[in-house]
């Protein structure tokens, strides 16, 4: 198609790019694109919505937490349909849950927050809603979107009621001394019992019965209550408009064209588009190029308030500008920073490489990516003889450590090597000359290969954790035989009711990292207190397996320190070399077979065993390959 030069032009003085696609056709058509791309952003422009008509005492901000499968996701669709903020239809479905292996899975695993709109008794209010994960593993997702939160809804199935996480996550709301609205849903279902868990919120949180709120968000029944309990019951925000400007990043993503979006809650002040901002923690200064609230989609606003969450786009290139827990405050008005968000510990410990190391860079800018989206996992630089460099990589759980790696492949396309989890242990060293090399006494050694040897050490240490298990009473028996296997020592014991008890271990990490759950809910009797020889020998057997065989012995060794616990042994291969011998004196052939001995002796002294990469793979499986 010819172009004339007028038409270029008009595309040409476009200062950005325009949203239209360019028409194909006769040149004629191209002023009608340009007047579509003028038309949308203008209306862009008068969709921005003035959100100085919403003071902070119109304003909550307020989470929904629940265990897994509790109905937090279908809540929030049901708030976000009721609102006005999406379209009534059948298909929405877990709409906050934007990420693809959310969806596959039918979990929460990232919160996500939505800004709803809503008049009662004739007031406008903002409600600003963050829907967040259920699982223990994703609980610093949760930490961190209370921080932007005055109140919450806990949601408790009216079939299973109280479990492990309600528990834990009421006691992150009760701590952050957050209002707490508790929501029965799921009435609607055959073997409901709203009364019972009422009775067990009343028991466990001290909550009044009357203050609980029976629902069916699947079906959209009071819905309409849980939203004027929001209002009534959670305080605004104490925050002021007059006051500088003080925001905290509780979030951020990476966008590819627009850099770091951030998440932010207004605590003070207020921002908009040209405002030059300075972060608290890198100290680099910026220009605002957008704001807005999100709707659940990115919706630009002309400002944000004290008291408002939303986001923000200021030229952050780097992902590591971009420092979770930040406080953002304007040019030549700096303020108090915020207190941030405790360091998550990660609890599981595992290998990441490159399944080619020409793709060694790619995967590097993808870690960063995606640790800027998810801060909980901490990224050290490692480097092993079989696999060659990459990262050893710290989750919260199994399920993070298995998401985090799916994520990597869906929305990154890399492809890993993703060693067996392994739990953080301490080292007491009793060795002066370590003490020097270490600078302490006391080493945290992640790696397995870098654990010290027991003659130098005093003590070794090993994580704990507090663990809640919530059980109909008739397993109770076969519950603390399993526990006692996996070296628990018993906390508490508590009945819920004349059906449920709720059990308190203490657990030692590496004992529940990899398969207690499936253990629990099989309600096996666990494995041996002393598992090191027969782990040790399954990886033995599974090299001799993998392997190739040489033309000379190969053995395979497992060892704790400088003690082997167990060894396989790799035939050679051996060649016939009296096959020619035909009768004669048997000297011959001793000498023949004498020679090829002492040449076998040679190659196991200079011989070099290389070992396949996928063979080192298959070794890493935990599960044997039928």
């Amino acid at each position: 198609m010819a172009l004339t030069g007028r038409t270029v032009s008009w595309w040409v003085r476009l200062r950005r790019p325009c949203p239209v696609a360019a028409p194909r056709g006769p040149p004629v058509w191209l002023p009608t694109g340009l007047e579509a791309c003028q038309r949308f952003y203008s209306s862009r422009d008068k969709e921005k919505i003035d959100m100085s008509a919403y003071p902070v005492e119109s304003i909550r901000n307020f989470s929904i937490i629940a265990h897994v499968d509790h109905g937090k996701s279908t809540l929030a669709d049901r708030l976000l349909e009721i609102t006005g903020t999406i379209a009534k239809t059948d298909r929405n479905k877990q709409v906050l849950d934007k990420l693809q292996v959310e969806r596959e899975r039918g979990i929460t695993v990232k919160a996500q927050s939505a800004s709803l709109f809503y008049n009662y008794k004739g007031v406008n209010y903002l409600l600003n809603l963050i829907d967040t994960p259920g699982h223990v593993d994703f609980s610093y997702e949760v930490s961190r979107s209370l921080s932007a939160c005055q109140g919450v809804l806990l949601v408790v199935d009216a079939n299973e009621g109280i479990q492990a996480q309600t528990v834990a996550n009421f006691y992150l709301a009760f701590e952050a001394q957050l209002a707490i609205i508790p929501v029965i849903n799921k009435i609607d279902l055959k073997n409901a019992d709203p009364e019972r868990v009422e009775k067990q919120i009343e028991k466990l949180f001290d909550i009044p019965v009357s203050e609980c709120i029976r629902i069916s968000a699947k079906q959209g029944t009071n819905i309409e209550k849980v939203l004027e309990k929001v209002i009534e019951k959670i305080p605004p925000p104490q925050f002021n408009t007059t006051d500088p400007l003080k925001a905290l990043v509780f979030d951020s993503t990476f966008d590819h064209y627009r850099g770091v979006i951030a998440n932010i809650a207004i605590f003070g002040g207020e921002i908009e588009k040209g405002h030059k901002i300075v972060s608290a923690h890198t100290n680099k200064r910026y220009e605002v190029n957008e704001v807005g609230i999100l709707t659940p989609n990115e919706q630009p606003t002309h400002k944000l308030y004290a008291g408002q969450v939303g986001y923000l786009i200021a030229g952050m290139k780097e992902v590591t500008e971009a420092q979770i827990g930040d406080t953002l405050f304007m040019y030549k008005q700096p303020v108090e920073p915020l207190p941030g968000f405790k360091s998550a510990k990660p609890m599981v410990f595992a290998g990441m490489y490159p399944v080619d190391q020409t793709e060694y860079n790619n995967l590097k800018s993808a870690l960063e990516r995606l640790t800027l989206n998810d801060s909980s996992v901490t990224v050290h630089r490692d480097s092993s003889l079989a696999l060659g460099a990459g990262w050893r990589l710290g989750f919260l759980g199994l399920l993070h450590m298995e998401v985090f790696n799916q994520r990597l492949e869906q929305e990154y396309n890399t492809s890993v090597i993703l060693t067996a989890p392994t739990v953080p242990y301490k080292a007491v060293l009793s060795s002066a000359k370590l003490i020097k090399e270490y600078r302490n006494s006391e080493i945290t050694i992640i790696n397995p290969a870098q654990f010290p040897d027991k003659h130098s050490v005093s003590e070794y240490l090993e994580p704990t954790v507090l663990g809640t298990i919530v059980t109909p009473q008739e397993y109770i028996g076969k519950i603390i035989v399993l526990c006692q296997d996996r070296r628990a020592i018993q906390k508490e014991m508590l009945y819920i009711d004349e059906h449920r008890v709720m059990l308190k271990y203490l657990f030692p990490l590496n004992e529940i990292v990899v398969d207690f759950y499936d253990a629990l809910k099989s309600l096996s009797s666990g494995y041996a207190s002393d598992k090191a020889y027969a782990t040790g020998k399954f990886l033995c057997e599974r090299l001799k397996d993998t392997i190739p065989r040489q033309l000379f012995e190969i053995a395979i060794q497992a060892a704790i320190g400088k003690k082997i616990i167990a060894r396989e042994t790799l035939k050679a291969y051996r060649k016939n070399v009296v096959a020619k011998c035909y009768g004669g004196d048997i000297t011959r052939r001793m000498k023949l077979l004498k020679r090829q001995a002492e040449g076998k002796r040679l190659m196991r002294k200079i011989g070099n065993v290389e070992v396949p990469r996928d063979a080192f793979i298959r070794v890493l499986k935990r599960q044997p390959e039928k």
